[in-house]
This record gives structure tokens, C-alpha cells and sequence, in this order.
């Protein structure tokens, strides 16, 4: 009793326990709320940071082109943008710094020349799963489409 009236008269007071929880259960409903629209998001955004390394590659594709007069073959591959693998004499680079970059989820970007689509070259990200095909998430981004 004498510790309540101490709270009291220095103004301060402790939550209960139904306070406690009504808070806890305010706080797990925003998050269940909140996650699955942060997580699309992050795969939203995953999508268009590949979409954006596919055209910076073949925007470092092109400058080797034009130095080279051809694109980088499927066995030099995209690895030819950083290091001149021929010591051709025309070669200019690097074309792309510090090195060629991986996809969102951590995958190489698949590079062939001659392409297979009617291109000079194809360049793929196989998405989140690393796989040839795939839905959603897992779908291929390609530089022809």
C-alpha cells in the first residue's frame, strides 16, 4: 500500500497488463500488414535493377563493339568487358568498373553470341530461382523483350 501511494504522489504510474497487450497485438497486426507489402516491393524492385544491369551491359556491349568491330563470343563472354582475354590491340577497356555485375539475387547474367532470338547477342537474368523459365518471381529477364 505504501508503494502505490509513493507511485502516486510522484506522478508516475505502471502500465497493467491488459495495456501491455493491447499494444503487443496493435503492433503484430501493422506488421502482418506491413511485411507482405514490403516484401513485393523488394521483388518489384529487384525486377528493375535487372532490367537496369541488362541495358548498362549491353550499353558496355556496344563500346566493345564499336572498338572491336563485333561483340564479345559466348566463351569470352561477358567477362571480355573487363579484361581483354585476345590482347587484341583495338581493345579499349575496361567497359564496365570495377567488373561485371552479378544479378539482384546474386546469379550471373547468361551471355551468348550469336544470340538465339534473331540478335547479335542474348543477355539473361534466369530471376530469383537461377533456373532457365519460371513465373514470377523466378522468370527470366531478357535483353530481347
Amino acid at each position: 500500500m505504501k508503494l502505490n501511494r509513493r507511485n502516486r504522489r510522484n506522478g508516475s504510474r505502471a502500465f497493467t497488463l491488459i495495456e501491455v497487450v493491447v499494444v503487443i497485438v496493435i503492433l503484430v497486426l501493422l506488421a502482418s500488414i506491413a511485411t507482405p507489402m514490403y516484401l513485393n516491393y523488394i521483388k518489384r524492385a529487384n525486377v528493375s535493377a535487372a532490367k537496369t544491369q541488362i541495358k548498362m551491359l549491353e550499353d558496355a556491349l556496344t563500346g566493345y563493339r564499336l572498338d572491336l568491330g563485333k561483340y564479345p563470343d559466348t566463351e569470352a563472354g561477358l567477362a571480355a568487358l573487363v579484361e581483354n582475354p585476345d590482347e587484341n590491340e583495338k581493345w579499349a577497356g575496361p567497359y564496365i568498373k570495377p567488373n561485371v555485375p552479378k544479378d539482384p539475387w546474386g546469379n550471373d547474367y547468361v551471355y551468348v553470341s550469336p544470340g538465339e532470338n534473331g540478335r547479335d547477342y542474348d543477355l539473361s537474368s534466369y530471376g530469383a530461382d537461377g533456373q532457365p523459365g519460371g513465373e514470377g518471381d523466378d522468370a527470366d529477364i531478357n535483353s530481347w523483350e
